[in-house]
């Protein structure tokens, strides 16, 4: 099923504000909340697509991405982006648009919003940098490859105590992660929190430490992934895979694997766009006789028919043989650029040849009147 337009999705125009995303999300998010809404499958794939286009939009970068490519800008096919979230993950991640600790809806739904537990940290991102070629580019491609993260530990299952035993409930904060202070002032009392310095916000203690994690929850491990590269990707372009980066220490939602594109040069063709250019050398006999050559494209080798009286800076098309959109909507073509090649050696046989040809009316440069620039024929393709 294609996906619905981000902005659609939550009820604002293209040129919404940040804050008024925020708006929009949270007053989705309140409408459609599982808690609101128990047993709604309905509701509850409208509250994960509204936390879907919330992370997309309010992210500067990805908004960027998603408003020039579309969803295949922000989460490219790479097996992942934000559609991978599952409830964790939108709780952990914009939970504090309500503001308040504790749950992400708790000012709303009282308690803990029915989720309990301390909000879950994201582990950190990794990011990557994928050489593609031109060919690859142009027809998509799926790659395997090794990189190193932290994973969660097997040994204790991530909780960092031996042999995965339970946590002990810390004693200065009872298990929310915060101290209350309660200070007097002209104005009354005040209550500030902050995080608890015994737990580190945890709410739990480790009595005994991991051996194999050292109390970390997690260790770093080489894994081979597999990554789906969309047609029509661009230099600089950034892929996301979601969950596919580092776990945080203790549990909790891991960070997303960065894909950045770098585009591998050509030894013949080069990206002009969605189209790709090829210089072809002919000599000036060819041009003057017309031939039949061969040109390197993306799918292969081509023959192509050079007409007669071709002059140099002429532009030849190859439709559809460039890279296809990234949207999908079209495909670019070759253009292929007509270079006359002069030798700089001669023989005196060649010599006295040209010599004889040197008069003829039809060797001398006579361009007409309407005679177009080379300027003016690239404009014709532009």
């Amino acid at each position: 099923m294609a996906k619905r337009d981000y902005y659609e999705v939550l009820g604002v125009g293209r040129d919404a504000s940040a804050e008024e995303i925020k708006k929009a999300y949270r007053k989705m998010a309140i409408k459609y909340h599982p808690d609101k809404n128990p047993d709604d499958a309905t509701a509850e794939d409208k509250f994960k697509e509204a936390a879907e286009a919330y992370e997309v939009l309010q992210d500067p970068q990805k908004r960027q991405r998603y408003d020039r490519f579309g969803h295949q800008g922000v989460n490219g096919g790479a097996g992942g982006g934000a559609g991978g979230m599952n409830m964790d993950d939108i709780f952990s991640q914009f939970g504090d648009i309500f503001g308040g600790g504790g749950s992400p809806f708790e000012s709303f739904f009282g308690g803990d919003g029915g989720r309990g537990g301390q909000r879950r940290r994201k582990g950190s991102n990794l990011r990557i940098k994928l050489k593609l070629t031109l060919d690859e580019i142009a027809n998509g491609v799926e790659k395997n490859i090794k990189v190193k993260r932290y994973a969660s530990c097997d040994t204790c299952g991530g909780n960092g105590a031996k042999n995965g035993t339970a946590l002990t409930t810390c004693g200065t904060c009872g298990g929310s992660g915060q101290v209350k202070k309660v200070v007097n002032t002209m104005l009354g009392q005040m209550v500030s929190a902050s995080t608890c310095p015994t737990c580190n916000g945890e709410g739990k203690i480790i009595s005994d430490k991991c051996e194999a994690c050292y109390g970390e929850g997690r260790v770093q491990k080489e894994e081979v992934i597999k990554i789906k590269i969309p047609a029509g990707v661009a230099e600089g372009m950034q892929l996301s895979m979601s969950g596919k980066g580092n776990v945080p220490p203790r549990g909790g939602v891991p960070g997303d694997l960065l894909i950045v594109v770098e585009e591998k040069e050509d030894e013949f063709l080069k990206r002009d766009g969605n189209n790709v250019v090829y210089d072809l050398y002919i000599s000036f006999v060819d041009a003057a006789l017309g031939t039949s050559v061969e040109v390197p494209t993306i799918g292969g080798k081509v023959k192509i028919k050079i007409p007669e009286g071709t002059q140099s800076g002429k532009i030849l098309r190859l439709r559809n043989k460039g890279i296809k959109d990234i949207n999908g909507y079209t495909t670019g073509d070759q253009l292929i650029h007509v270079n006359i090649w002069t030798p700089k050696q001669l023989s005196k046989e060649e010599k006295a040849t040209l010599e004889q040809l040197r008069d003829s009316a039809n060797f001398k440069p006579n361009p007409g009147k309407n005679e177009k620039s080379i300027f003016d024929k690239m404009k014709e393709f532009f």
